[in-house]
């Protein structure tokens, strides 16, 4: 099983609000999903991100591999460097 921590969509149409969620990457970007790690919300200004850091780092020691978007924002939060 191939254990991606992607975005999962969420929110009204061009109003997008996104959740982290650690998810088996054969299931569509909103469908079914293991764990919520925290959200993503690009519409205020600055972003706001909230990630628990220890779930996350503990689904990353386990071999998940974060997209290209989430990696980016477990460094802005200070979960990786």
């Amino acid at each position: 099983m191939a254990v991606k921590i992607r975005l999962r969509r969420m929110g009204a149409k061009k109003a997008p609000f996104y959740r982290v969620v650690v998810a088996d990457s054969r299931y569509p970007r909103d469908g079914r999903f293991i764990e919520e790690l925290g959200y993503y919300d690009p519409t205020t200004e600055p972003a706001k991100i909230s990630i628990d850091s220890d779930r996350a780092k503990h689904w990353l020691s386990v071999g998940a591999q974060p997209t290209d978007t989430v990696k980016d924002l477990l460094k802005k939060s200070g979960v990786t460097e």
